[in-house]
């Protein structure tokens, strides 16, 4: 098993996309359009997540000739994915919040004017 895959933004988009609801598998295309990335940013990964046990994939299972098109690959968390992803977003959560910002002057650069006002 791989170590889980850090969590960046891409990683995050994705993992918040699947733990809307984890017991429903989705094909890439859907999970992409739903977090804003296209495949050379999507499929990497999902197949780090994966390789991580994170994540489970199946072939979608219909006769290409019937429904007109290719078979699906679907991706679902399994429930360790789903604590990885829970632990991970909430983490993310905690670090963007500006209630953890200690900076005494929060947007504010010395030296530089204050809006509307001369320099400080």
């Amino acid at each position: 098993m791989a170590d889980p895959p850090r969590p960046t933004m891409n990683v995050l988009r994705i993992l918040r996309i699947l733990l809307e609801d984890p017991t429903t598998p989705r094909h890439g295309l859907e999970i992409g359009l739903a977090a804003g990335l296209r495949g050379g940013s999507l499929y990497p990964v999902l197949s780090k997540l994966e390789d991580a046990k994170l994540v489970t994939s199946t072939w979608e299972d219909v006769d290409p000739s019937e429904v007109g098109r290719p078979r699906r690959r679907l991706y679902r968390l399994n429930p360790n994915g789903v604590a990885f992803a829970r632990q991970a977003l909430a983490e993310a959560r905690q670090q963007l919040s500006p209630a953890d910002q200690h900076a005494p002057a929060w947007g504010h650069i010395p030296g530089f004017p204050a809006k509307g006002g001369a320099p400080a």
